[in-house]
């Protein structure tokens, strides 16, 4: 592999101007599709397999018409201090609002407070449903700005008015934070090149592969029924991992140009020994992201095949537009050691940073921070190792308090109309009220449908934690019927999940003794259903996963030991961020500084999301980090220097990608959607307790601990094993033949 990517690169470097032409063709197709695709529709959320989804199938063809997925809204009325919704001037007032809304072209119907008995107990609250024809994402602008404007009016006459539902759903906002997350990026890369050209090509060559990825995403969401949040996790992720590839390529061409070697020969080691660390890195991301398909919900795997796209974009711009950029800088960027005239002296003036200090003896460079670092690690293995694992311990405790569930409108921010809407008809009608349970029951293979009906509705209001039920609403057909529970807890307490499987269970005797089937659905039991098909399947993702990488780490690394110690560093890692999330997201801890106004259950996808998304990440350090053990150790260092060696090299710009990957991934913990914060700061601390305590400590004392054995391999494996040669063996060989200019020309064309 080394061999083809040494050519591929310099190629890239000699036909520049063609690769660059290529990129930026592509760029333009996907920004011009984008532009003229048409809006994203309904991104339809389905959960095959579950009874929620069983249910809400059902109802689409026994009730045909119903609009089963249109949008919903809740006007919700508080009368003020000391008065009553019943009075007649507040009456009129709604009873005006209610038919303002009925006129609108995508209204299905608005159900009237006083005749729908929606007006609580103490008469102080009441609320107006709206039922559209349309998904919230499919509404008109002008449909939602009828819906905010009747409100306002209804507000003028002195009601309190909010408006809760997903008709105001809108697309999620990352916020400023986001830019600073690239300008913290900018400034760590020229921190780490000393230059302001060779810090810009990664952030170039990150955006471009981040634009044609969403653009391409953005002119098929009508097409594949994308949501919102698709692009922006592509972006997230693309962002990260396209300037941390691009950072270790442009990395290597400098170490080659401080060798003294000819910018165009650099340009194709860099990419024959970095962009073999970079193809392996980005498909363990690849097979992490995709691997999200075995959990069998459609909106994830879209969302996990988006992200992978887009990471291979960046693997490709990676290994061909940086090899061409750096042939268009040219002197520009200077060798490893140099600084530019802007940031620094010149290379001729400056000083060699390892040279021998005058109080130090010759022959003996100082040595860098990874240096020393890696030489006290070897040193002092045990105690390191017991450290980490301690430290990570501790952070992971947290997560044995995980609770799981799906945000709705009681996690909005208070400012929102949404969230306020959501306080009120808790305060109206009880915390159970903005979770209301449907049960279907589907007697058609029963002798008597009613009874069924009416046995199922009394048998449910004999359960605990049950506040009402309606009176079952049948179809035409007389065959299947309706029934709305409404619980006594919120709905994302385990007392409603409770319910909902007392409900299940009840159904089972019922449908023994009548012949009806029961079944639960709602955005509560869908959001149940959800969390236990995630936990379900979180075991099987694993393996597939971690499987799939660790023999694909076995073929980079040639070794046993070494993939199974990154497998289990990476469960590490992922533990002690999940502990991390839950301290701040269900414990409350810094939830201020993070902007989080409610909290509660963790996100169900949390978990699973995480795991595929940071063994991805995590794998990119341990390639980067460990092939340089590998190359040096391969060149005959012993086992410990070669720990050291790869530090030497590596650690610098390992660190700088860490905290470059930090600045993108935290950028998003200012988003208005409380699953793309939560996403950005389980990203951020995972990739932090990843790289500088799990690859930074605890992988050079275990490979310190373990000496040769680290690298020990069968000998009828390491036979069946196919050569890839990460380390660019093939390349040093042909030094040592001593290839010419003629001979260099031949390899380009082969």
């Amino acid at each position: 592999m080394a061999t083809f990517l040494y050519k591929l690169g310099r190629l890239a470097f000699r036909r520049r101007h063609f690769v660059a032409l290529i990129w930026v063709a592509l760029l333009t197709l996907a920004g011009v599709g984008a532009a003229s695709a048409p809006p994203a529709g309904n991104s339809s959320f389905s959960i095959p397999g579950t009874e929620a989804q069983k249910a809400f199938d059902l109802l689409e063809q026994r009730f045909p018409g119903a609009s089963a997925d249109g949008a919903t809204a809740r006007v919700v009325f508080k009368a003020p201090s000391g008065e009553k919704m019943t009075d007649a001037g507040h009456k009129a007032t709604v009873e005006k609002t209610v038919d303002e809304l009925s006129d609108g072209s995508e209204v299905a119907s608005v159900a009237d407070p006083y005749t729908g008995n929606a007006v609580s107990k103490d008469g102080t609250i009441a609320y107006a449903s709206v039922k559209y024809d349309v998904s919230g994402m499919e509404l008109e602008e002008s449909t939602k700005d009828a819906l905010e404007d009747a409100a306002q009016q209804a507000r003028d006459a002195g009601l309190t008015v909010e408006v809760g539902g997903d008709a105001l759903q809108a697309v999620p906002e990352t916020g400023a934070t986001e830019v600073i997350g690239i300008a913290v990026a900018a400034v760590v890369l020229v921190i780490t090149f000393g230059s302001l050209v060779a810090a810009g090509l990664p952030l170039l060559t990150a955006l471009i592969g981040v634009g044609i990825g969403v653009s391409s995403i953005t002119a098929l969401a009508s097409a594949l029924e994308l949501g919102s949040t698709t692009s922006i996790l592509a972006m997230m992720i693309g962002l990260a991992v396209g300037i941390d590839y691009a950072l270790f390529i442009v990395s290597r061409y400098r170490a080659e140009l401080a060798e003294g070697r000819e910018r165009e020969e650099a340009a194709g080691r860099a990419v024959g020994t970095a962009g073999s660390a970079v193809v392996f890195a980005g498909l363990t991301v690849v097979i992490a992201l995709v691997g999200l398909a075995v959990v069998n919900i459609p909106m994830l795997t879209k969302m996990g095949i988006a992200a992978a796209g887009t990471v291979a974009i960046a693997v490709l711009i990676a290994l061909t537009m940086i090899p061409a950029l750096l042939g268009y800088a040219g002197r520009r960027v200077k060798p490893a050691g140099a600084k530019g005239k802007r940031l620094g002296r010149s290379r001729k003036s400056e000083p060699d940073p390892d040279a021998p200090k005058p109080d130090q003896p010759a022959g003996q460079p100082k040595a860098n921070l990874g240096t020393r670092w890696a030489s006290f690690v070897v040193r002092r293995p045990l105690a390191v190792l017991l450290l980490g694992v301690i430290g990570l311990g501790a952070a992971a405790v947290p997560a044995a308090s995980l609770e799981l569930g799906l945000p709705d409108d009681g996690s909005q921010p208070t400012s929102t109309t949404q969230r306020r809407a959501y306080d009120l008809l808790s305060e109206g009608f009880g915390p159970g009220f903005n979770g209301p349970l449907m049960v279907v029951v589907d007697a058609k293979g029963s002798d008597a449908p009613k009874d069924a009906f009416s046995d199922v509705a009394g048998k449910i209001e004999g359960l605990d934690g049950v506040v009402a039920v309606t009176p079952p609403a049948p179809n035409k057909g007389g065959d299947t019927a309706t029934i709305t529970v409404i619980p006594d807890s919120k709905p994302s307490s385990v007392q409603t999940e409770d319910l909902v499987h007392s409900i299940r269970d009840a159904g089972g005797d019922i449908e023994a003794k009548t012949g009806a089937e029961t079944l639960v659905t709602g955005s509560t039991a869908m959001n149940i259903d959800v969390s236990e098909k995630l936990n379900d399947a979180l075991v099987p993702y694993l393996v597939l996963v971690v499987g799939l990488a660790f023999l694909l780490l076995i073929v980079v690394f040639r070794s046993i030991l070494v993939p199974l110690k990154a497998a289990l560093g990476f469960l590490l890692s992922v533990l002690a961020a999940l502990g991390a999330v839950v301290a701040v997201f269900q414990w409350g801890w810094l939830s201020g500084l993070m902007g989080v106004e409610e909290t509660g259950p963790v996100m169900s996808m949390m978990p699973i999301f995480m795991v595929g998304v940071v063994f991805g990440l995590a794998m990119d350090y341990e390639v980067f980090l460990v092939t340089r053990m590998r190359e040096a150790y391969v060149h005959g260092e012993k086992p410990n220097q070669a720990v050291v060696t790869g530090f030497k090299h590596g650690a610098r710009v390992v660190t700088a990608a860490a905290v470059i990957m930090m600045a993108v991934f935290a950028g998003f913990i200012g988003s208005s959607e409380s699953m793309v914060k939560m996403i950005g700061f389980g990203l951020a601390i995972a990739v932090f307790f990843d790289a500088f305590v799990v690859r930074m400590a605890i992988v050079p004392a275990v490979l310190a601990l373990l000496g040769k054995k680290a690298w020990w391999l069968p000998k009828w494996l390491d036979r069946a094993l196919p050569n890839v040669d990460v380390e660019g063996e093939g390349l040093r060989s042909g030094d040592e033949r001593g290839s010419g200019p003629d001979e260099d020309r031949e390899l380009v064309r082969a």
